[in-house]
């Protein structure tokens, strides 16, 4: 049975998803089935909304970062939560950070590193099968995408989505990074240059990958509490 300290991740691939639950709800379900029964303490939860193939991941870095500093093991419900790509796969090996992955607790590193390979290769193939048929319905003289007259008001619907979704990405990142801040000021740091001094000392990036900035401190300080519950 699982024991010591662990911090999950959990990772949807739109923003759909995130909002509704579909695919996180059976990732989170699936993590505590597996701590279930085990001696054992969640010391955070992080949840991402980010393609499988982009590397930087924020609320990753902050999971990874929580790990090192409590020396923690980071849990995630399935391996290809964390990446179809064989590079980061084995970065995040070597970044020496312990981690299990639910649907295959025994695996060892050379299991996970075969099994990124897959997953990389599987990525590519359908990446591969798309854009050919894209191609084929192009050269038939179809309309695709933006480029069909029919929807412009979708584009303007879509824009004003996208920066909806931005703002509720924002308010996820405050809601994970709020602990790790109110840990900050209970050691005596109050100022919003010391806490992104703090920040910047501990390895943990902003939501877009960058150092922490008063300003940048402040903006999640300020956000409403309801908002990012």
């Amino acid at each position: 049975m699982p024991t010591g300290q662990f911090v999950s991740y959990h990772r949807v691939s739109t923003e759909r998803q995130g909002r509704s639950g579909l695919g996180l709800e059976a990732q989170k379900k699936a993590v505590t089935d597996y701590l279930n029964g085990g001696s054992w303490e969640l010391l955070g939860e992080f949840v991402e909304v980010e393609s499988g193939r982009k590397r930087d991941r924020p609320q990753l870095k902050a999971a990874l970062d929580m790990c090192r500093r409590q020396k923690a093991i980071l849990v995630i419900a399935k391996l290809d939560r964390l990446a179809r790509n064989v590079a980061f796969v084995s970065a995040l090996l070597e970044s020496k950070v312990r981690f299990v992955a639910v649907d295959m607790p025994e695996a060892d590193v050379t299991f996970l590193q075969m099994a990124a390979v897959f997953g990389e290769w599987e990525a590519r193939k359908i990446s591969e099968r798309t854009k050919s048929a894209l191609a084929a319905a192009k050269a038939r003289g179809k309309a695709l995408g933006w480029s069909m007259p029919t929807r412009h008001d979708e584009q303007r619907i879509a824009a004003t989505r996208g920066a909806a979704s931005n703002s509720d990405r924002a308010s996820r990142f405050a809601a994970n990074i709020l602990p790790v801040i109110e840990s900050i000021q209970r050691a005596g740091i109050i100022t919003l240059s010391g806490i992104a001094d703090a920040l910047n000392a501990r390895g943990v990036a902003t939501a877009r990958g960058r150092q922490w900035y008063p300003t940048t401190v402040k903006a999640v300080l300020d956000r409403p509490r309801s908002t990012v519950a």
